[in-house]
């Protein structure tokens, strides 16, 4: 039987971010082809700029180099993060009573061990800010240390309070304008580029209580930070709920912009508008739906590609075959040759 995406399609991760998580390794001298390998990464895909890797990939890279480096960033910073410390201050954060308590006691239990940047919990105006300031020129290591400490950050937060905590902004450095890569859609808040990383909410939520508690830590840890990827993506856009709806059809014609709209209750010029209003498209929702469940099928070898071409609701292999070149760069035999080698 082949493998259902009906419910399962996960969202995957564009190799950008294998690239530059492994720089802190490469700077160290590792061999970073034997860790994409032993993470199921295959190393050709770094020269592939539109190839993709699914979360369980990425989640295996980031234990791989966690545990070479003994270092919680990976080796993007000037010094180790010190294993142990995101623990800590997860058991910090479930011993206090509301997110604002929670913020402060991590943020400075991480200002006495980070020395390349400063995380800060700032209120003004009511709006609450969680940013990082650089201590350090800002290289490209150290960019990706920041913006990741910013995203796993945000996740820690939203299990905290077990519940996606709505953002007004996600700050980046006006750098990284020309590339956010996946950002404003992970964070599902519009970017703001400036002189920090970090992001913003209104500072009403600080008052959320913590619900999460010694016992449901243990579990927590267990997953992380594999279970802080994509957990809260915020189920209730409208990018979402029609990545939902059309991943009910994967195997079948897909319906139309206009079948969308009906479904919803939309005319298709208020369901464009609402899409631009969330920085995004119909067209490139349905792409990264089959692109994703496209990958997961090429991992299972017991399918041939023109099943996983019928799979997806294309007519003949070679419609897919193009397809998956005009999404990831590579034909669907080499990537999956690749994957499998």
């Amino acid at each position: 039987m082949p493998p259902s995406s009906s419910g399962t399609t996960r969202q995957t991760i564009p190799i950008g971010q294998v690239r530059q998580i492994v720089l802190g390794a490469r700077r160290s001298g590792l061999d970073c082809e034997a860790l994409l390998q032993r993470a199921g990464i295959p190393p050709e895909l770094l020269g592939s700029p539109l190839s993709r890797v699914s979360q369980a990939q990425y989640a295996a890279l980031i234990f791989q180099l966690r545990h070479r480096l003994r270092d919680e960033l990976w080796g993007l910073c000037s010094r180790p993060l010190p294993l142990g410390s995101f623990e800590a201050v997860c058991r910090l954060a479930v011993g206090c009573r509301t997110l604002e308590e929670a913020l402060r006691a991590g943020l400075r239990h991480y200002r006495l061990l980070l020395s390349d940047f400063t995380p800060r919990l700032q209120v003004r105006e009511g709006v609450a800010s969680m940013s990082l300031a650089p201590r350090a020129p800002v290289d490209e290591p150290l960019g990706y240390a920041m913006r990741c400490f910013g995203f796993l950050g945000y996740g820690l937060v939203c299990w905290l309070v077990a519940r996606r905590l709505p953002l007004l902004a996600v700050d980046l450095r006006c750098k990284e304008a020309d590339q956010p890569g996946d950002a404003p859609q992970l964070f599902q808040a519009p970017p703001h580029y400036g002189l920090r990383t970090g992001w913003r909410f209104e500072a009403r939520w600080l008052s959320l209580p913590i619900v999460q508690t010694p016992e449901s830590l243990a579990g927590f840890l267990a997953q992380a930070p594999a279970s802080l990827l994509l957990k809260y993506r915020d189920d209730s856009s409208l990018a979402e709920r029609i990545r939902r709806l059309l991943r009910r059809h994967l195997g079948g014609p897909m319906p139309s912009l206009e079948d969308v709209g009906a479904q919803l209750a939309m005319t298709p010029q208020t369901l464009r508008r609402r899409l631009r209003e969330e920085g995004a498209g119909f067209r490139a929702i349905r792409d990264d739906l089959l692109r994703d469940a496209a990958i997961d099928y090429l991992t299972h070898p017991g399918l041939t590609l023109p099943e996983i071409a019928g799979q997806l609701g294309f007519s003949e292999a070679s419609t897919f075959h193009r397809a998956f070149k005009s999404w990831t760069g590579l034909a669907p035999g080499a990537y999956r040759q690749e994957r499998l080698s």
